[in-house]
């Protein structure tokens, strides 16, 4: 199976299940992912690619760090991309083999996912957790593929330095309380996070967009806390708040 017919494959999720692996779009990205260890199966090139100075530059590190290039036509690039603008380079990499068994032995910080759906928010999500030393970013059922090329774009090279994984509310919540974690849950109608103090170790679980946390993760949090924000606001984006709960739980 060539490289092109991979990248196409991989567009669908239960290809990237199948085969863990996954595509990065993008210069940035594919900059990101070269440095990071990361097994890379490939690059894949647009023929526009060697006009630009930085692709130009990226394709020839790629090729002298025995990464094999494969240049294909504009169309058949296209094909194979499954974001944006992505600028005539991809490539196609082996997903890390991160689990909750995995995670270190030490003092746990975890951003839980519980049915974010928007990739751009998920990744904006994942670059935050990383930049505030988050342990890892869990996503449970009903949230994005973590791996989704528009998760792995927006996120810029946080998925090669940050743990991400899957995982079930089951598997979870009983993982948590052997580790002694609290779950905490993002809600509006909760305690205000400055009234309360950090715990050494926390999980976070922030909910859907529209629907917030769902009733099964509801039950099960030891802890709501909200935000103080002014009445005139109904709301914040998923990300921006995931974002400044991290900053004060820093």
């Amino acid at each position: 199976m060539t490289l092109l017919t991979v990248a196409r494959d991989l567009q669908r999720r239960k290809a990237r299940e199948r085969t863990g692996k996954f595509v990065a779009e993008g210069i940035r990205t594919v900059e990101e992912l070269l440095r990071s260890g990361l097994a890379v199966d490939g690059v894949l090139a647009a023929e526009s690619a060697d006009a630009l100075p930085r692709a130009a530059t990226l394709l020839a590190a790629a090729a002298e760090s025995g990464v094999a290039v494969l240049r294909v036509s504009e169309q058949e690039f296209d094909s194979a991309a499954g974001t944006d603008a992505p600028q005539g380079v991809l490539a196609v990499a082996q997903t890390p083999a991160w689990t909750l068994a995995t995670l270190p032995a030490g003092p746990l910080r975890l951003v839980v996912l519980d049915g974010v759906q928007d990739p751009g928010n998920v990744g904006t999500i994942l670059r935050t957790a990383a930049a505030f030393g988050v342990t890892a970013t869990l996503a449970l059922p009903g949230t994005v593929d973590l791996w989704n090329a528009k998760v792995v774009r927006s996120a810029m090279g946080s998925h090669f330095v940050h743990p991400t994984l899957t995982c079930t509310a089951d598997a979870l919540v009983p993982f948590l309380a052997s580790r002694g974690v609290p779950l905490w849950g993002a809600d509006a109608g909760g305690t205000p996070l400055p009234e309360l103090p950090v715990p050494a170790q926390w999980a976070l679980a922030v909910g859907n967009e529209g629907a917030g946390l769902s009733d099964a993760l509801q039950q099960v949090v030891s802890q709501t806390v909200a935000l103080p924000i002014s009445a005139a606001v109904e709301s914040l984006n998923v990300a921006v708040a995931t974002g400044i709960f991290l900053f004060a739980l820093r």
